[in-house]
């Protein structure tokens, strides 16, 4: 039987991007298949095939059985924007912000920081690029300083990546290209902290890097900046995370190269299948990622498929703790629900400031005390609390709820728990 692709006609920040393609067409490798609707990027195909059905949400492709390595190459001749904006490129870390835009900037002698901070537990793939293909996300870096006029480049990365530190430092001969070391923390890789790691700025949660004069981009996302400025290549591929309740055993699989539509099944099946009941499959990382369908599909901003082991039972009233670095309110209600819980009182970290209806964290990572809250959940009813915090909260939150005999389950301990990764908790910052 064919493989199917279904190609979401929505892979970005913006609106639902227009298809070119009717059913019954024949389809090339890097096809553009759909174009943007305002804010938005171009769509390519990511295989060769038929198209089998048009919808308002997505293109299906049957694929040809046999599949080649080439592709149909980018026309685009003229500046690095217009290049990435002909190769569809979208930040590719997770946010889908189209990237033509946010390099169509003039930043006067600025900086680009790579961001090669893998922020979030168990997924390993920015890693894995920066081991192996050094050379690729520094291209892309200098091409991006190149279109936005900047006159530095730093590449943000964990201390503790010994190797990829190393693979970098073997092919940086650029003296304006640096790299900064940062600690273990979760969100160390959202943007405003690392600029405030890296440039010592603490920006507003209004305040966008520009206003730093930074411009921060996943190291995948310039890594496919070089691909199209150097190979002509359009994004029709995504580096993918697979871990968890899996057969193979609980250490992460990194594929890289996915093309685009392809199904979490065939993920999950190429990993080793999962290992017998399992609780929940979680499209992204730990801590930000959403729960999703086995026969749901890879989008140019999946970062990680994670199967995680059944969620607890817990039939005791239970108080939500929310925080802009982590689950939203919804995320959590869901995960409640799974458990068996009766929600009885919400309330969000005191750092959350709403900005143009997005929550924001005054300072990420680094919190003042959450005393005040969960007394509020407490006095609410709650026997037992679901948070959502970054590190640094859920310290603070340890400091509390344990005296108030409220026992604490963080809404990444299922899948943290599938890969037997320490729980976050009273956590030492490395």
């Amino acid at each position: 039987m064919k493989k199917k692709y279904r190609i979401a006609l929505k892979q970005h920040i913006g609106n639902v991007s227009i298809s070119l393609v009717k059913k019954g067409d024949m389809v090339e490798k890097g096809m553009l298949i759909a174009t943007p609707n305002g804010l938005g990027a171009n769509i390519h195909a990511s295989v060769n095939g038929r198209v089998l059905e048009v919808t308002d949400k997505e293109v299906i492709i049957e694929a040809d059985e046999v599949q080649t390595d080439t592709y149909r190459p980018l026309d685009a001749t003229g500046s690095i924007v217009d290049i990435i904006k002909d190769a569809g490129i979208v930040g590719m870390g997770g946010a889908g912000f189209p990237t033509h835009v946010k390099l169509s900037t003039d930043l006067q002698g600025g900086i680009v920081i790579a961001n090669g901070v893998e922020c979030e537990p168990i997924l390993a793939h920015n890693i894995k690029q920066l081991v192996e293909n050094p050379r690729l996300a520094y291209a892309g870096l200098k091409y991006a300083m190149q279109a936005v006029n900047a006159s530095r480049g730093i590449f943000a990365i964990k201390a503790k990546n010994t190797q990829a530190i190393k693979s970098l430092n073997s092919v940086i001969d650029d003296e304006r290209i640096s790299i900064s070391e940062l600690p273990d923390l979760y969100p160390m890789g959202e943007e405003r902290a690392i600029i405030r790691e890296v440039l010592g700025t603490l920006l507003s949660p209004a305040e966008l890097p520009v206003a730093a004069k930074a411009v921060v981009a996943n190291v995948e996302t310039l890594a496919r900046i070089a691909e199209a400025v150097d190979l002509k290549k359009p994004v029709i591929t995504k580096n993918i995370t697979v871990a968890g309740h899996l057969k193979r055993g609980r250490d992460a699989q990194v594929f890289m190269d996915v093309p685009i539509g392809t199904s979490i099944r065939e993920l999950i099946e190429a990993a080793g299948g999962i290992d017998g009941d399992y609780g929940e499959i979680v499209l992204g990382g730990p801590f930000t990622g959403q729960s999703a369908a086995i026969d749901d599909v890879i989008i140019k901003t999946s970062g990680g498929i994670l199967a995680t082991v059944p969620l607890p039972h817990e039939n005791r009233k239970i108080g939500l703790l929310i925080c802009a670095c982590g689950a939203t309110e919804t995320r959590l209600r869901e995960l409640a629900k799974k458990m068996g819980a009766e929600v009885v009182g919400v309330e969000s970290c005191k750092q959350v400031v709403d900005v143009r209806g997005t929550m924001k964290c005054e300072n990420p990572g680094n919190c003042p005390g959450q005393a005040e809250k969960i007394l509020k959940l407490k006095k609410s009813g709650a026997e037992v609390l679901l948070v959502s915090n970054c590190s640094d909260c859920t310290n603070t939150v340890m400091g509390v709820a344990p005296k108030l005999k409220l026992p604490v389950y963080h809404h990444t301990d299922h899948v943290l728990r599938s890969v037997n990764h320490k729980l976050v908790r009273r956590l030492k910052i490395n």
